[in-house]
C-alpha cells in the first residue's frame, strides 16, 4: 500500500556540558520510537511507512538546518519533533524551515519531572502556534500502549492525507443520476486534501471491453464465482445468465486495466443510466475492486465508488489508508427502524464481500453470499445482485461533504449488529432482499444523524478509527463533526477556539 515517509528528530540543550552528557539516553529515546512506530504502523500487506530518523540530536543552528535538510531530501511528508529534555526552542525554526513548513507536525514528548521533555515541547510548541504553525502535542511515556496508539492513530491520519495529496481519482462518467452531492468538488478538494480527478467517458470502459480484456481471465473468473458460490448463483435465463456474469467480469478487468494505464489511485463508476441499460449492473466489478483478493489471489482493495460518488470515494480513501488497507463499505442511508433503534443501510453496488465474514479467506465471506438476477426495472442491462448480511462487529463511520464550499466530515460510532435469521429475512424484506445489508447501530440518535449528515450515501470501516479521522480533518483543515457521545467529550484544537 503507498505511504509517505516520516520524518523523527529530537531538538535538545544548546550547551555543550549539558548535550553531550543526555544525548547518549536521547538518540535512544529516538530510536526505540522509530522502532515502536515501524511495527504499530504495519499495514494489512506488510507494507509500513519509511521511518527517517534525523542524525543528530539538534543541539544548534547548523545541526538543525542539516537534519531539515536531510529529511526534505529524504522526502518526509510529515514530522514528529520529540522532546525528552528541556531544549532551546528557537532552534525549531531552522529546522522546520529546513524541511518544510508545509509538513504536519506532530510534538511528542515525555512526562518526566527530572528531565522534562513536556516543557521543552510546551515553550517551543508554543513558538510554533504562536505563528499559525497547526500542530498536535501528545505527552506521555514510550512504554504506555494509549501513548503510542495515540501517536499511531495521528501517523495514520497524516498518512492518508500526505498519500492522496499527490492522487488523482479516476471518475468514470460523471455523477449519477443528477446527484450533485456526488460532484467532485474540484477547488475545495484541492485546497484541503491536495487530491485531483480526471474524468473519462464510460464510453472508454466499453471500448476496452471490447478490444483489450483477456478472455482467459474472464474464463477463471467465472469459474472461481461458480466454484465459490454454485447454486447461489441464482441464473433466470434472462437477466443473470452466464454471458451477463461475465460482462460484470470485463467490466472488472477493464477498470484495472485503466486504472493501471492512466495512473489512477481510486475510482468511481457512474454505471447508471448508460452501463446499467446498455452494458451491465455494475455490482460484481465494484465488489472485487473493493475486495482484498480474487481469482489470482490476495490484492490489495482499490477503492472504487458505486454511482461515482466522488466525495464517498475520497472518504472511502481515507478510511483505506487510516485503517491499514482495509475494504470500505459504501451504502445507502435507507431505512431506520425506531422500534429497534437500528439503521438498515443497503445498495445496489459496492459491498467489498470481506464484510459477510470479516475473512481474508474468499471461501469463508461467500459461504454467506448470493447472486440475484439484477432488478429489470432499474438495471436493464443485466448481471448479478451481490446479496449478503454484513457480519457483526464495530464500524467507525463517516462521510465528507461541504457547506457552502467549505469541507466538513460527519464521523459517528457504531456497530454492525447480529440478528436472527427470520428477523433480517423479516427487515430486508422491507427493502430489497437481493441487495447486501448492513444492521447498524450507532452511537448518537436519530435525530442527531439525520440534522447532521451531509447526503444519502455513508461510507464504513471495520473498527474504530474516529480519533484517527479527527486528527486528519484537524491536520487538513476540514471541519470535523463527530456525533454521539465522542463529539460531546472531543477537545477541539486551539486554532477551532480563537
Amino acid at each position: 500500500m503507498r505511504s509517505t515517509p516520516i520524518g523523527i528528530a529530537m531538538l535538545n540543550d544548546e550547551r555543550e556540558h549539558v548535550w553531550r552528557r543526555n544525548n547518549p539516553e536521547n538518540e535512544k529515546v529516538v530510536r526505540q520510537w522509530a522502532e515502536v512506530l515501524s511495527k504499530e504502523l504495519k499495514n494489512r500487506d506488510g507494507s509500513a511507512p519509511e521511518m527517517i530518523m534525523g542524525s543528530q540530536i539538534i543541539t544548534s543552528v547548523r545541526t538543525a538546518q542539516k537534519v531539515g535538510e536531510e529529511l526534505a531530501r529524504a522526502g518526509v511528508k510529515q514530522v514528529v519533533m520529540l522532546y525528552n529534555v528541556w531544549d532551546f526552542p528557537f532552534l525549531a525554526w531552522p529546522f522546520l524551515n529546513s524541511v518544510g513548513r508545509d509538513k504536519p507536525v506532530l510534538s511528542l514528548s515525555n512526562n518526566n519531572g527530572k528531565f522534562p521533555g513536556n516543557v521543552g515541547l510546551l515553550a517551543t510548541d508554543g513558538a510554533l502556534r504562536q505563528a499559525g504553525i497547526c500542530t498536535h502535542r501528545i505527552i506521555g511515556e514510550i512504554d504506555d500502549p494509549e501513548t503510542r496508539k495515540k501517536v499511531v492513530d495521528w501517523l495514520r491520519a497524516s498518512q492518508a492525507l500526505t498519500t492522496m495529496r499527490n492522487e488523482v481519482y479516476g471518475l468514470y462518467g460523471g455523477h449519477s443520476m443528477g446527484m450533485e452531492t456526488g460532484y467532485f468538488h474540484l477547488v475545495p478538494t484541492l485546497k484541503y486534501i491536495g487530491t485531483t480527478v480526471r474524468q473519462v467517458d464510460q464510453l472508454w470502459l466499453v471500448k476496452v471491453m471490447e478490444q483489450e480484456v483477456d478472455e482467459g481471465e474472464v474464463e477463471k473468473g467465472f469459474r472461481w464465482f461458480e466454484e465459490m458460490l454454485g447454486e447461489r448463483i441464482r441464473y433466470d435465463g434472462k437477466m443473470l445468465t452466464p454471458e451477463t456474469l461475465k460482462q460484470q467480469i470485463r467490466l472488472y478487468l477493464t477498470m484495472g486495466l485503466v486504472n493501471e494505464k492512466k495512473g489512477f489511485d481510486f475510482c468511481g463508476l457512474k454505471g447508471q443510466r448508460e452501463l446499467t441499460e446498455h452494458v451491465c449492473l455494475g455490482d460484481v466489478a465494484e465488489m472485487l475492486m473493493n475486495d482484498p483478493y480474487d481469482w489470482n489471489g490476495p490484492k490489495e482493495p482499490v477503492v472504487c465508488a458505486t454511482e461515482a460518488d466522488a466525495y464517498a470515494a475520497v472518504t472511502m480513501q481515507m478510511l483505506k489508508y487510516i485503517s491499514g488497507g482495509l475494504p470500505v463499505l459504501f451504502m445507502d442511508v435507507r431505512l431506520y427502524h425506531p422500534d429497534l433503534d437500528l439503521w438498515d443501510w443497503c445498495n445496489s453496488g459496492n459491498h467489498a464481500s470481506w464484510y459477510a465474514a470479516r475473512s481474508d479467506d474468499p471461501r469463508e465471506n461467500f459461504a454467506k453470499v448470493t447472486f440475484h438476477p439484477a432488478l429489470e426495472f432499474y438495471f436493464k442491462a443485466g448481471g448479478a445482485s451481490v446479496e449478503f448480511d454484513a457480519a457483526p462487529g464495530e464500524m467507525t463511520f463517516a462521510r465528507l461533504g461541504l457547506w457552502d464550499d467549505r469541507p466538513y466530515m460527519v464521523i459517528v460510532k457504531g456497530e454492525a449488529v447480529e440478528l436472527s435469521p427470520e428477523e433480517r429475512k423479516r427487515l430486508n424484506s422491507m427493502t430489497d432482499p437481493t441487495w447486501p445489508h448492513v444492521h447498524a447501530r450507532l452511537s448518537c440518535s436519530f435525530e442527531e444523524f439525520v440534522s447532521a449528515f451531509p447526503c444519502n450515501h455513508v461510507l464504513g470501516v471495520a473498527g474504530d478509527y474516529t480519533r484517527s479521522l479527527v486528527y486528519l480533518c484537524e491536520i487538513s483543515g476540514i471541519a470535523p463533526v463527530v456525533l454521539g457521545p465522542e463529539g460531546r467529550n472531543r477537545t477541539a484544537p486551539i486554532w477551532e477556539k480563537i
